[in-house]
């Protein structure tokens, strides 16, 4: 494959699993003790994007919950939503500028072959 298209071929890839991770965290915001997961991006040795998606350790607001008239100290999941909308709205403008450039790639390509011929 070649480099350029490669490299953008795994940003998509990096990016669908961040978006996985950000779109599971708000899916389980109102999940009791729900620890959010956070995907970190760096660049790989050969000029790829890799992803590492880790479990957040902070705790979320301590609670009391009665079950079984018995009182439980529970919390609440740590995922903030006024952080994880910003992310997520950031991860898709990235998605959609890695589509762009497989598609102008695509466009080079198809007016070189139309000018050889």
């Amino acid at each position: 494959m070649i480099s350029p298209l490669s490299s953008t071929v795994s940003a998509l890839q990096a990016y669908k699993s961040r978006m996985e991770a950000t779109s599971n965290n708000i899916a389980n915001i109102t999940t009791a003790e729900f620890k959010k997961s956070q995907a970190v991006l760096k660049e790989g040795a050969n000029g790829d994007v890799q992803v590492h998606v880790t479990l957040s350790d902070t705790a979320g607001q301590p609670y009391q919950a009665f079950e079984d008239n018995q009182r439980h100290e529970k919390q609440t999941s740590n995922v903030e939503l006024t952080k994880e909308l910003p992310q997520m709205m950031a991860t898709q403008h990235a998605y959609n500028a890695n589509m762009k450039v497989i598609q102008t790639q695509d466009e080079i390509l198809g007016s070189t072959l139309n000018i050889v011929g």
